[in-house]
């Protein structure tokens, strides 16, 4: 795509903020005007166009992307999204342990904290799984995830929408949300099997690559649930 426009600027209106480039509102994809309940959101994504350049994706405004699909798609089908997301703590990565050796023990020091934090803010006990074995969680886990996520914004849904997948655990994106845990240092949670794989074998250059785009994501979300208040 290319750029059109030369100025943004965030306007208020009935209690909400809209971005203007050139005067013009900036467009959902269905037509309406994008507004947020937020402000410091609606000049974080002024100044993501602002910054845009002349050729551009959508990879280039990823506080757009976010706030559009806080809109266009976790709202209308809120429930469903719920439901996805509490999946993940069913089957949560942190719960799925290597069966014994060096790295039962690395992921043992590492996610047992996280687990325990899960355990303590939610009032649950998690199951854990030693090998490949698949977790059953009680009814409880299940309750406890949903009513957490019920309680959240269309706009903290969204971001939980990017992290929980990248992840791979609904635990750490809590966390995440909950401002307990750094972005940057889920990510090496979420990745500590192949980490520790690479300190044996050498780095592997594509996986390497996807860490880095995931870290990109992950931390771009977390940001974007941070400007929500979230």
């Amino acid at each position: 795509m290319k750029r059109f426009w030369s100025t943004t600027r965030v306007t208020a209106q009935d209690g909400a903020f809209a971005v203007l480039l050139d005067a013009r509102p900036l467009k959902l994809p269905g037509g309406g005007a994008l507004s947020v309940p937020f402000e410091p959101l609606a000049e974080a994504i002024a100044a993501e166009w602002a910054a845009a350049p002349e050729s551009f994706t959508p990879d280039d405004l990823p506080l757009t992307r976010l706030a559009t699909t806080a809109q266009d798609r976790v709202r209308p089908h809120r429930a469903a999204i719920i439901g996805q997301l509490a999946a993940y703590g069913l089957n949560d990565l942190l719960c799925y342990r290597a069966g014994d050796g060096a790295l039962r023990a690395t992921e043992d020091a590492a996610w047992t904290p996280w687990t325990g934090w899960a355990e303590q803010r939610f009032g649950i006990t998690l199951a854990v799984a030693a090998g490949i074995m698949p977790v059953e969680q009680n009814p409880a886990v299940q309750d406890a995830f949903t009513g957490a996520l019920e309680g959240m914004s269309e706009y903290a849904l969204a971001g939980l929408g990017v992290i929980v997948p990248a992840l791979g655990s609904l635990i750490l994106g809590l966390a995440i949300e909950a401002g307990s845990l750094a972005p940057a240092e889920a990510c090496r949670l979420a990745a500590l099997e192949e980490l520790t794989q690479e300190q044996r074998w050498g780095t592997d250059t594509e996986a390497e690559t996807r860490r880095h785009k995931r870290a990109e994501d992950v931390a771009e979300s977390a940001r974007f649930m941070v400007l929500c208040g979230a």
